[in-house]
């Protein structure tokens, strides 16, 4: 496959958002900072994305309560700026005026010294609050080859969910004709009235295009928002925009997989991207050495299980879920659950379907169910949360499908006799 000459592409990741949809977990943090899949943060798979396929001049956009993904990005990544490499987040500095990022475009808009200095021939936007694993270099590939203004990866989704997206009309050559950003009446895939062809947040740009572009869009009065100006704008004035079928991309080491994006913008969304995480053969594999996954490493020792009394049925146990290091599992019992370093099951505790985050202690007796806990929640002993919805929404945060979420800093009532 012929790669591009990396050095002349810049990416930017966008990563301010507030992921209200996501609330309670992120009360305290933006959404790209949410933990997943056990050690994790959401960012961390656009980064490795763009690594893994030797992008290595990243800039990362943040604004919304952004001081822990700044932290973690600092801390994480580390490239060699000796030789070009970088992975730099750029707080709102509001260069542009006094006024913060007032759209996804304007984000950019007000950064564009970065993509003055340092000339790149293309530009890679891409969203920093999805769950996927993407080899860039076909789509970049695909840009370059056709000589296209703009790039568009793409995906189908169902035609009811579709109204959260940007939804595209593409001709059979990929070259895109219409474009509708979140419609109430999403416009099905030829043939397949179930479907819509959804944009996945990610663009490739020529970098004299996106330029132009961002600066008219800045003189207007618009949401400044790639989706709902600059795409349209584009379009009205005949460039060349086309669609990248992600349907196509396999990543190396995992070429019988077929492509894998989440929009986890809800709490059910998450739970369910988390749960797919835990199946025999999950449709994201972490495993593959080929496609390593990086993240901050803790210096923590491995996960333990202790006591095997059958009697008493004192059993640290694990099944069908994943478990970070750090972890004690004391006599308790976990089944299709993800752990987050320095986790602590008690005994005689029983936790199924649920997401515990960095230091959660269950206390003995305690039972959960579809549950996420917060870092840092000691759940106390005899709890009982996920078995009587109506009376854990009085306490807390329930989702539409059921889930309980219990956020950071929560003191959680031990239960009456």
């Amino acid at each position: 496959m012929k790669i591009l000459q990396h050095r002349d592409v810049l990416s930017i990741v966008l990563a301010g958002g507030m992921g209200e949809r996501l609330f309670p977990l992120t009360r305290d943090r933006a959404k790209p900072a949410v933990p997943y899949g056990g050690r994790y943060r959401i960012i961390d798979f656009a980064l490795n994305n763009c690594i893994n396929s030797g992008l290595t001049k990243i800039k990362v956009m943040t604004q919304f309560k952004s001081n822990s993904l700044i932290e973690h990005i600092i801390r994480t990544w580390r490239l060699s700026f000796d030789i070009g490499q970088f992975v730099d987040p750029v707080p709102a500095q509001m260069r542009r005026g006094p006024h913060w990022f007032r759209g996804t475009a304007d984000a950019v808009y007000q950064n564009l010294d970065l993509i003055f200095d340092e000339e790149p021939e293309h530009v890679c936007v891409f969203g920093g609050d999805h769950i996927y694993m993407m080899d860039v270099n076909p789509m970049l590939l695909f840009h370059e080859e056709g000589g296209h203004d703009l790039t568009i990866a793409a995906i189908p989704v169902p035609i009811a969910e579709a109204s959260r997206f940007g939804v595209l009309e593409v001709a059979a050559d990929g070259r895109i004709v219409g474009f509708d950003e979140k419609p109430a009446s999403p416009r099905c895939i030829p043939g397949h009235p179930e479907l819509a062809l959804a944009s996945m947040g990610n663009y490739i740009f020529r970098a004299g295009v996106l330029i132009e572009a961002l600066e008219h869009d800045a003189l207007q009065d618009t949401s400044h928002d790639f989706g709902r100006t600059i795409i349209p704008a584009l379009l009205a004035g005949g460039g060349r925009l086309f669609a990248y079928d992600f349907s196509t991309n396999r990543v190396p080491g995992s070429e019988d997989l077929p492509p894998y994006w989440r929009d986890v913008g809800t709490v059910d969304s998450y739970w369910d991207a988390s749960m797919d995480l835990i199946s025999v053969t999950p449709p994201l594999n972490l495993y593959n050495p080929k496609w390593p996954l990086k993240s901050h490493a803790s210096q923590l020792p491995p996960a333990k299980f202790v006591f095997a009394d059958a009697v008493s049925q004192r059993i640290g146990i694990a099944t069908d879920s994943t478990v970070a290091s750090g972890c004690i599992i004391s006599g308790g019992t976990i089944h299709r659950s993800i752990l987050f370093p320095r986790v602590r099951i008690n005994s005689f505790s029983h936790v199924e379907e649920c997401v515990l985050m960095d230091g959660v202690d269950v206390g003995r007796y305690a039972r959960l169910k579809r549950v996420i806990v917060d870092r840092g929640v000691k759940i106390p002993p005899r709890t009982e949360i996920g078995f009587d919805l109506e009376a854990d929404i009085r306490r807390f945060h329930v989702s539409e499908g059921g889930i309980v979420v219990i956020p950071k800093g929560a003191e959680v009532e031990e239960p009456s006799d």
